[in-house]
């Protein structure tokens, strides 16, 4: 990267912090004031910072336009197919992942399993959000009204004798994956199926989507399934990094 590109873009992340006058740049910067008000002209005439009336520079409206521009056309499925691959490669399982729209969490990939006895899941269907790994760790992310709001609202089908019963027991377990951070569905859905889940994050923190490994009990015991859980978690970590951008190539 040259060294006029690189100390244009280093502008940005001090004004994040809040406007700075041309002085506080230069320092910064390490230049004189001269090459930093270059600097911040052509910057200026992107719309990338904003001169104010009292002369200090802000970030401007227009890098605000382009991060929302972008935020909008990434595509958390295309980001994380890859890694969905790399993780059935490695373990076998199906893999799912699954966002929260319309009241309803959806599977928007599926990664088959290797194995013959395989789970009868499509992308596109809704799961079943009251014992669902992905359906937990979405609605976790939730603040406490909008989680006693919907847990208020649904039904509570026992699919089998460990499917959650009520309203109460769902907000209990949202409460317990929002602080660990993981999800189960340990037969809850269908006896002879297991799963375990975690979040995939944007750059704001939250969780944008969320991904599993699910697999009959004649293929892995519950307990062997959970052994995967620290591959499952820095999958999604991962995923994660690369939709935020964090994962940025060291500079040459």
């Amino acid at each position: 990267m040259s060294q006029t590109v690189d100390r244009a873009l280093s502008i940005l992340p001090l004004l994040a912090q809040g406007p700075a006058d041309l002085g506080q740049v230069a320092e910064r910067l390490g230049v004189h004031k001269s090459t930093a008000l270059r600097l911040l002209r052509t910057l200026h005439e992107h719309g990338l910072v904003y001169r104010q009336e009292d002369q200090r520079y802000r970030l401007g409206a227009r890098l605000f336009a382009l991060a929302q521009e972008a935020v909008e056309n990434l595509d958390v499925r295309e980001i994380a197919h890859p890694h969905l691959v790399a993780l059935n490669d490695r373990c076998g399982h199906t893999v799912h992942l699954a966002v929260y729209e319309e009241q309803e969490v959806l599977y928007i990939d599926k990664v088959e399993s290797r194995y013959p006895v395989r789970m009868y899941s499509r992308i596109g269907k809704p799961v079943a959000i009251t014992v669902a790994a992905v359906a937990k760790l979405l609605l976790a992310d939730l603040t406490e009204p909008e989680r006693r709001a919907i847990a208020e609202k649904l039904d509570y089908p026992m699919y089998t004798s460990r499917s959650t019963p009520d309203a109460a027991a769902f907000l209990k377990e949202l409460a317990v994956v929002r602080e660990q951070g993981w999800a189960t569905d340990l037969g809850g859905h269908e006896e002879s199926i297991n799963c375990i889940g975690a979040p995939i994050r944007g750059a704001d923190g939250r969780v944008l989507a969320a991904m599993s490994v699910s697999a009959p009990n004649v293929v892995v015991t519950a307990e062997e399934l959970l052994t995967l859980l620290p591959l499952v978690r820095r999958t999604a970590e991962t995923i994660s990094r690369e939709y935020s951008g964090t994962n940025r190539p060291k500079k040459v």
